[in-house]
Order: C-alpha cells, then structure tokens, then sequence
C-alpha cells in the first residue's frame, strides 16, 4: 500500500486542469482499498475513475484520493441467450464496449465512445442513443467508505433514473465501486438504431445487414463527429443534463417557441435538449476568455488551454442563468463538480 502526496491530477481529468490531489492512493483490489481505509479513517476521500465526468474548481483537492485501477473482464455465465459478465470498476467503458462487440455481446453497443471507468457508469446511468446502462445492469459489488464493508447491490437497490441513481442521491460519496455485473445478449440480439442518426448513418454507408459492430461504429463516427477529442480540446462532453418538464409548461413554451425540440420524457413529462436550449440563447461556438461552448455542441463546454476550474464554473453558471431568463428552465450539470 502506497499513499502519494501532491499528486498532479492533469492528466487524470479531461478537462486538463492542473488541479493537485493532496493525498491519492491507487486501487488496484478490494483488499488494497479496504486496507488504505483501515489506515486513513478519519480522511475525507473521493473515489477517482476516468475524471471524464468531474470539474476541479479548486487548485488542491484535500484529503485522500482513490483511483478506481481495478481491471479485469470474464464471461461468468451463460444462461439461455444471455450470458452475465463481471468487469472491473477501473475498466475503461468504451474498451469494454469494444471488448464485448469482439465477442459477440450485444446490449452496450449503443453506449460506444462514452468516456469514462465501468464503476462510474452505474452511478450516472449513462445513456445514449436509445439505450441506458440500467437497460443491461445485473448487480454490483462496492466497499462503504466509512466502514470497510462490502455490499451488493441488485438492479432494484439502485433506484436508477435518467442520468442518475441512489449512489448520486443519498449514497453520494460513500462508496467504492469494485465489481459491476451486466447481462447481455450472446445470440438473438436486439438492435436498436431508431435513436438519433444511426438510422441515416449506415444508409449513407450502404449497410444492409446491421449488427452489433456496425451499431458501434455508427455511433463511435456520429460521436466523434459532435464532440471535441479531450486530448486536444478539454472538456467532459455533456456538462449538463436535458431537463424534463411538466406537460402544461412545455404546452406554454411550444406556443411561444413552436420549434422547440422535444422527446417523451419520464412520468408523463416532457424532455427538452439541453444543447437546443443553450443554442438558442446563442451560445454555441460563442468563447469568453479561455472557455467556450464547443463550436459543433452547445451543450460541451470546452477548455480553450489556461482556464481554471473557476473559469469553467462561472462560465457554466452564466449558461443556466441566460437558459432559466428565456425559456424558465432550470439546467443542472451533469459533471460532478468537485470542490463547490
């Protein structure tokens, strides 16, 4: 076991903030972590992943940070056309989508190109193009922060909702997630590419026989061609989540803007694009200083190269204010932003 001090986060956030991490102790089982626990129990900690999904807003990040290097993807069991696979919390999401697509695995191939660890995809719900993790979540293992103890978590337990879950609700922070568990198709796979463009993609392509790897690389292509690469541009994709309203409120918006974009939401509510919403209070492609919204993407708020953490806050508290003064709505981020 080793605790590192005055770790440089830059390379493990994609917005590329020069953040520091007071103390960061690397994962790679859960018996490391349960010891790194036992030896810091009165530390405050936050569990790391891919730091595709969380905005640093202060330079020094304290107490103990934990990233998730737990690796490791098997097929455990197969049951008719099903077959149940356990992967690591540290994995990278997009490699296990790959992964699972070489072997045959259909059910995730939608969610292609989504950045970020496997153990923080419960915690999100993260969704794409028709498809949601809960679509394919068995159950999950996680060690309580506090305790030390390992605790199991069913698809019931989770209380999954859009872009959310009881572990960003009234489990936020308290745990680590080591172990996920998700059934997929092995045979006899549903497809799903009535979402978005993937329809009009493999048209264009001329693909007539649609499979799994032909789904993920529509959406890989589609993605690529809306988002900015990290490596170049910072940013950490959709910074905030498409609001859902009641019906009376969206009848009385579409009377006053009859263009507005929308899709069946949740409970009889109605979901409205969070990137139409800022498009139309004119800031896409629009820059202040080091931070901008992406030119192709309203909703991506980028790092032009020397913005802080504070930067990119401001900027975004500047975006949901002008959203909330012309259509009422109020949009929450999606990113975790760490340090507020």
């Amino acid at each position: 076991m080793k605790i590192e001090s005055n770790v440089s986060l830059r390379q493990y956030n994609s917005f590329g903030l020069d953040a520091h991490a007071q103390h960061l102790a690397r994962i790679s089982s859960r018996e490391v972590l349960q010891e790194v626990l036992a030896s810091q129990p009165d530390t405050p900690k936050y569990v790391l992943g891919g730091g595709s999904n969380c905005l640093f807003v202060e330079d020094l990040v304290s107490g103990l940070m934990l990233k998730n290097e737990i690796f490791g993807k098997e097929i455990i069991e197969i049951q008719d056309d099903d077959a149940i696979i356990k992967v690591g919390g540290g994995e990278n999401w997009h490699e296990l989508v790959l992964w699972c697509v070489a072997q045959g695995l259909g059910g995730i191939e939608n969610l292609s190109l989504i950045p970020g660890t496997v153990g923080a995809a419960p915690i999100q719900n993260i969704g794409a193009y028709g498809v949601e993790l809960k679509d394919v979540f068995e159950s999950l293992e996680a060690v309580n922060l506090s305790s030390g103890a390992v605790q199991t978590f069913k698809h019931a337990d989770c209380q999954f909702g859009y872009r959310s879950s009881i572990f960003k609700s009234e489990l936020k922070g308290e745990l680590f997630i080591t172990q996920v568990f998700l059934r997929l198709r092995h045979r006899k796979h549903r497809l799903n590419t009535s979402y978005g463009a993937i329809n009009s993609y493999l048209e264009k392509q001329g693909v007539t026989n649609v499979t799994i790897a032909s789904i993920s690389e529509a959406v890989i292509a589609i993605r690529r061609s809306k988002l900015p690469d990290p490596q170049y541009i910072g940013n950490a994709g959709s910074f905030f989540k498409n609001p859902e309203i009641p019906r009376g409120q969206f009848e009385a918006l579409q009377e006053k803007f009859p263009s507005i974009v929308h899709y069946p939401g949740s409970n009889d509510l109605i979901k409205v694009p969070a990137g139409w919403l800022i498009e139309q209070c004119g800031w896409k492609g629009k820059r202040i200083g080091e931070v901008g919204c992406y030119v192709n993407q309203a909703l991506v708020i980028v790092n032009y190269g020397k913005a802080t953490g504070q930067d990119i806050r401001l900027h975004a508290k500047r975006v949901q204010q002008s959203v909330a003064d012309k259509f009422g709505i109020e949009i929450t981020p999606e990113v975790n932003i760490i340090g507020e």
